[in-house]
């Protein structure tokens, strides 16, 4: 009981004084609440979210047209957002059968089974996507930012097509707002040109961009031939989003020695040609009451004893590793550090088994071709050095699995490694915590990913020392039970309440305080 009647809530930390004493309390944002918070913020706003990809994409089965969800954080993080805010969806329409689903303003609601948004697509020619997708986005400014090693190719015409293509979904943002008051929420490194763009001929949008991977150094990125264009581009935000403050750093830094621009640091802003933009650290997350329900219904169950049969799994301790096929994910140095640990502790040998779930991705380009096949045989050499009877220390899952399939692997396993060379966030960390409402389990992770400043729990090792990441994988099997729950427990407490909707919620109240000053 509230004795002293005082309770006043100040975004989500709740305030209140029982017999003299005074609490704070944080409560978990849910959906309704960013819900209420855009209705109360953005009153009168158009809410539309841009981005590369689509969170549902068409495709055909036999007749019949299913709706899937790819493999992407991105995707993951931002459909619950649109589905609690509502608004339009841009992106790009590239599954076989999305032609055939849109009404004729190139749209179609989603998610299928209850829909809450409006998902608008554009089209992209094979030739705009090869130069603007693959070629510069993914051959330039995603080896750019990554520091994993990977040169970056820069090419004349897969700039033109990236400047094209953003033109493209500039002209689809304006012809959806018209002339009514719009908030754009830009994602990602595919459309840095387009903020700058949409400012130009409609000033009075507001527009904020988040940035999904990591900003490198500015040495790093003074390397790209139109990093003016990208930052100017970037700069026709109102606000600019990073996973951590040192990515904002970097930023600032990049613009300092860039172009012509005032920098506040005690304000982390930058004034360029006369307009303000605001950048700031927005560490993402998922939804993690969706998450941890789902990891406990019945279906899960089942799939854990399909996939048990399927692998042909008894009684042995299982690890997990979960990525796109990405050479930033540090998929060989795993291999090699599960292989080692064999070698170094053959007590192990047929009693743990490591299971790599790995979706093919750009599988166009050279350097994932090289990854693939660096993958394959990395496996195939430690299976046949290892090897007894039936038992197999590594199963490598090529493909794009099924949600309960994921869910399931994730409550199977004693632990899960997340050993990125470099990068922004890394989501699979946080679902993996989210799914384990049993409090149990172990997650390996890398220092180098964003999820490690808030997942402080984990075992954290260097993707790049093997000896290190051998003897993590040893403690993470003998880990005490006791030691084991008592991490998980912290980590699930930081994800729920730092979950999908306080960052959406962030931005926003940020984006109206930078704004509107209220």
């Amino acid at each position: 009981m509230v004795s002293e009647g005082i309770c006043r809530r100040s975004g989500r930390l709740l305030s209140y004084s029982v017999g003299g004493f005074y609490f704070k309390e944080t409560v978990m944002w849910t959906r309704d609440d960013l819900h209420n918070l855009v209705k109360e913020k953005l009153s009168g706003f158009l809410f539309v979210a841009v981005s590369n990809r689509e969170p549902y994409i068409h495709t055909f089965s036999g007749s019949e047209i299913i709706a899937e969800v790819p493999a992407s954080g991105l995707t993951t993080a931002l459909d619950p957002v649109m589905q609690a805010c509502g608004g339009t969806w841009i992106a790009n329409g590239r599954g076989e059968a999305d032609r055939k689903v849109v009404d004729k303003d190139n749209k179609v609601m989603v998610p299928p089974e209850n829909p809450r948004y409006s998902l608008r697509r554009v089209w992209v020619s094979r030739e705009e996507e090869e130069g603007y997708y693959y070629g510069f986005s993914n051959n330039a400014l995603w080896p750019l930012c990554h520091i994993a090693y990977t040169r970056p190719i820069f090419k004349e015409s897969d700039w033109d097509n990236y400047k094209k293509v953003n033109e493209i979904f500039a002209q689809a943002v304006l012809d959806e707002v018209k002339d009514k008051k719009a908030f754009v929420f830009i994602q990602d490194y595919h459309l840095t040109l387009l903020p700058g763009l949409i400012k130009e001929r409609n000033p009075d949008i507001i527009s904020a961009q988040f940035w999904h991977i990591p900003w490198p150094n500015r040495e790093a990125f003074r390397i790209c031939p139109w990093k003016e264009e990208i930052i100017r581009g970037l700069l026709g935000n109102d606000l600019l989003g990073f996973h951590i403050r040192y990515h904002c750093n970097n930023f600032l830094d990049t613009v300092d020695q860039t172009i012509e621009s005032k920098i506040d640091w005690e304000r982390y802003e930058v004034t360029s040609s006369g307009k303000k933009t605001g950048v700031r650290p927005f560490p993402i997350s998922i939804d993690f009451e969706e998450i941890s329900s789902d990891a406990q219904k019945k279906d899960v169950d089942i799939e854990i004893k399909r996939m048990k049969s399927r692998l042909g799994l008894n009684d042995e301790m299982v690890g997990v590793g979960f990525d796109r096929m990405d050479y930033t994910k540090g998929i060989p140095d795993r291999i090699l550090a599960v292989s080692h640990f064999f070698e170094k502790y053959p007590e192990y040998r047929g009693r743990m088994v490591f299971i790599q779930a790995g979706v093919p991705s750009r599988t166009e380009l050279a350097a994932y071709k090289r990854l693939d096949e660096e993958v394959d045989k990395l496996v195939r050499d430690t299976n046949e050095r290892y090897s007894k009877g039936s038992w197999k220390p590594i199963i490598y899952l090529r493909e794009h699995l099924h949600p309960i399939t994921m869910m399931a692997l994730r409550r199977m396993a004693d632990y899960c490694v997340v050993s990125s060379l470099h990068d922004g966030m890394n989501l699979v960390a946080k679902e993996y915590v989210a799914s384990r409402f049993d409090e149990d389990g172990v997650l390996i992770l890398s220092p180098f990913t964003g999820a490690s400043r808030e997942l402080t729990d984990a075992l954290l090792v260097n993707p790049y020392a093997t000896d290190h990441f051998a003897e993590a994988i040893k403690d993470a099997l003998e880990m005490p039970e006791e030691e084991r729950r008592k991490r998980m427990k912290k980590m699930r407490e930081v994800v729920r309440e730092n979950n999908v909707y306080k960052w959406a919620a962030d931005i926003i109240t940020e984006l109206v305080k930078f704004e509107f000053g209220k």
